[in-house]
């Protein structure tokens, strides 16, 4: 769609005034870019780390993970506590700590292993939970870093070089209607000497 806007000083000013704003943006919305872009990726390799503890994890319980259906209830999550950090303007989740609620059982008519088994399924679900948390602070950037790419781009290939053109013309305009009314004027003054 191409850009409307008349042909006076006014416009021109207004036109100037944006493509300024633009210009003294764009190394800002540049800057910020690749600052999400190196913080997903920095997210996406700690995703990584995060899935392969968890794995492992998973692993160590998994010949045993059958006798866990039996006292599922042993632990539960109680409360996720989650804080706001900014990273270049955006808003991520961060994981400030979980609530574990162990239930009441007895020692004496429980397994053995039951204390060291509920340590481990905390560590797992604390484990899914980072998981979970970082899957989405990878969204968020992700979704801000495309934002800011499309921004800088609109910024770079359409707005700035139409605004330019948009000077361009004003400025020709302006000018021929200046030499037009120059050449009119001497029309003019050369009519008023023929006639005296």
């Amino acid at each position: 769609m191409a850009m409307k806007f008349q042909f006076n000083k006014t416009e021109l000013q207004l036109i100037n005034k944006q493509l300024k704003q633009r210009y003294s943006a764009l190394p800002t919305l540049k800057n910020k870019e690749s600052a999400l872009r190196a913080e997903v990726k920095r997210y996406k390799g700690y995703l990584k780390q995060i899935m392969v503890e968890l794995d492992d994890e998973i692993n160590k319980i998994a010949n045993v993970q059958g006798v866990f259906v039996e006292y599922k209830n042993i632990v539960l999550v109680e409360k996720i506590k989650l804080k706001v950090q900014k990273i270049a303007g955006v808003k991520i989740p961060v994981l400030d700590g979980i609530d574990f609620k162990i239930a009441d059982f007895s020692l004496f008519n429980s397994p053995s292993w039951l204390l060291s088994g509920a340590e481990l399924v905390k560590k797992v679900a604390l484990l899914k939970v980072k998981k979970n948390v970082e899957a989405r602070k990878i969204e968020i950037l992700e979704y801000a870093r495309k934002k800011t790419t499309q921004k800088v781009n609109l910024y770079e290939k359409v707005q700035i070089p139409e605004f330019e053109e948009a000077v361009i013309k004003i400025k020709r305009f302006l000018a021929d209607e200046e030499n037009l009314d120059r050449a009119s004027q001497k029309i003019v003054k050369k009519r008023k000497a023929d006639v005296i």
